[in-house]
C-alpha cells in the first residue's frame, strides 16, 4: 500500500540529510505540516537541535496580505522554530529526493485564537471556555477556517492535503500542562463536556426545540454523578442518551452535525476552488458523528460525497472499529488512509506495522499514514523501514 509520513517542516530544513532518510524509509509521500497547532517536540536526528517550542497555532509559510487585509481573524506566521517560508523550503528539499508532498493543515485547534479573540472559543456548560477549541458555528469563525484551508492546504507543488480537526473540538485534546485525569472521564461525558453554549450554539440548541439554559442545567445535572463517582459515565452514543435523554441528545447531535457538516464541505470546496482538478482532499476522520478531535466525528456516508476520502486513527486496534464504515460507502477511487502511530514512546507499536498494515487492507485501508517520522527513534524508523519492506505492506 502507499504509505506516507508525517513530518514537520523543522524536520526537514537544516538537516540535508532528512529527505534522504525518507526516502530510505520506503514512502512515497510525506504529508508535510503548513498550519499547525502549538506542541513541543523532539528533534532527534537534526544536526544542529534537539528540541522545537512551537509556542502558538501558527502558519509555516508568509500569509498573504491581500487574502487577508481588512478580517479580524488571522493566522499568523510562526516564529522562530519556523520562519519564514519553512514549509516551502522543506517541500522543496522532499519533492526533489522524489517524494510526492502533500500538505497537513490544522484547522479548529488554536489557543492563539482563543487568546487573541475569547469570543470564538468554545463554552461548555459550567461557562467554562476552552481557548483552544474555536467554536466552528460562529460564522466568523468558520469564514476563517474555510479561507485558512485553503491558503494553507494550496501550497507551491503540493498535490493534495489532509485537513485535521475540520470539525467540533472538544475539552480532550491536550492542552499545555494538562491536569485533567483526576477524574476519569468516558466518551459520554466527553461529548457533554465538549458541548458549546457560546451565543450562536444557544441559538442553534433553540433551533432544535430546546431551552438553553434548560440544556446547560441538564447537563451539569448528568455530570454530578461522574464527579462523585470518580469515574467514567460510560462510552458510546447509548451512553450519552442515558446521562442526557434520547430526545435532548438528538437535538444537540442534530445541531453540531448541521454545523461541522457545512463547514467541512464549504472547506472541502474552497480548497478545490484554489487548487488544480487532480489535487486531492483528504479528511482526518471518525465514524461516531458525536466525536471531537483532531479526527472530526462525521457520517461516513456523507463525508466521501464531499472529500476524496479520508485519514483514520488506527493505531492500538483502532481500525477494526473505524474503517468498515467507511468501507461500506467507499468508491473504486475513495482513498481510505489507516494511520498508525509509529513512536513507541507515544503508544506506538512499529514492530507490528507490517501486520497491523495487512489487517487494515483486510478491512478496506488503501493507503497508510505513519505518525511521525520526525518524532521516532532510530530504533522504530528502523522497525517501521522492515515493515515496509515487505511486499504485504
Amino acid at each position: 500500500m502507499r504509505a506516507s509520513a508525517f513530518v514537520y517542516p523543522w524536520d526537514v530544513t537544516g538537516d540535508p540529510r532528512a529527505a534522504a532518510r525518507l526516502v530510505d524509509l520506503g514512502v512515497q509521500q510525506v504529508t508535510l505540516a503548513s498550519a499547525y497547532h502549538s506542541t513541543r517536540a523532539l528533534t532527534p536526528r537534526h544536526p544542529t537541535r534537539r528540541l522545537v517550542t512551537a509556542e502558538y497555532a501558527a502558519v509555516l509559510y508568509p500569509p498573504d496580505p491581500v487574502r487577508w487585509a481588512g478580517r479580524d481573524l488571522t493566522p499568523h506566521p510562526a516564529g522562530d522554530w519556523a520562519p519564514g517560508d519553512a514549509h516551502g523550503e522543506a517541500a522543496e528539499a522532499l519533492r526533489a529526493a522524489g517524494l510526492d508532498v502533500h500538505t497537513w493543515v490544522v484547522l479548529a485547534h488554536s489557543s492563539r485564537l482563543g487568546a487573541d479573540h475569547p469570543a470564538t472559543s468554545v463554552v461548555n456548560a459550567y461557562g467554562d471556555r476552552y481557548p483552544w477549541a474555536p467554536c466552528v458555528a460562529q460564522p466568523a469563525v468558520r469564514a476563517y477556517l474555510v479561507e485558512l484551508a485553503a491558503e494553507a492546504a494550496v501550497r507551491p507543488g503540493a498535490h493534495g492535503t489532509e485537513l485535521e480537526s475540520c470539525g467540533w473540538y472538544g475539552m480532550a485534546h491536550l492542552h499545555a500542562h494538562d491536569k485533567i485525569a483526576g477524574v476519569a472521564l468516558g466518551d459520554a461525558a466527553q461529548y457533554l463536556m465538549s458541548l458549546c453554549f457560546c451565543a450562536t450554539c444557544r441559538t442553534g440548541y433553540g433551533d432544535e426545540g430546546l431551552d438553553p439554559d434548560g440544556l446547560a442545567a441538564a447537563v451539569r445535572r448528568a455530570l454530578e454523578p461522574v464527579w462523585a463517582s470518580g469515574g467514567a459515565a460510560g462510552t458510546g452514543w447509548p451512553a450519552v442518551e442515558d446521562l442526557l435523554g434520547a430526545g435532548p441528545a438528538a437535538a444537540t447531535l442534530a445541531w453540531r452535525t448541521r454545523a461541522a457538516r457545512t463547514l467541512q464541505e464549504d472547506a472541502v470546496a474552497a480548497v478545490r476552488a484554489a487548487a488544480h482538478p487532480a489535487f486531492r482532499v483528504l479528511l482526518h476522520a471518525d465514524p461516531a458523528p458525536y466525536r471531537t478531535g483532531a479526527n472530526a466525528g462525521v457520517d461516513p456516508a456523507h463525508i466521501l460525497t464531499v472529500a476524496d476520502g479520508v485519514v483514520l486513527p488506527c493505531t492500538g486496534g483502532g481500525a477494526e472499529t473505524v474503517l468498515p464504515p467507511f468501507a461500506a460507502h467507499a468508491r473504486v477511487d475513495t482513498v481510505l488512509a489507516a494511520n498508525f502511530t509509529v513512536v513507541s514512546g507515544m503508544g506506538g507499536s512499529p514492530s507490528a506495522l507490517a501486520a497491523d498494515a495487512a489487517r487494515a487492507r483486510e478491512l478496506g485501508a488503501t493507503e497508510i499514514r505513519l505518525y511521525h517520522a520526525g518524532l521516532a527513534s532510530d530504533p522504530d524508523l528502523a522497525a517501521v523501514r522492515a515493515a515496509l519492506a515487505r511486499p504485504a505492506a
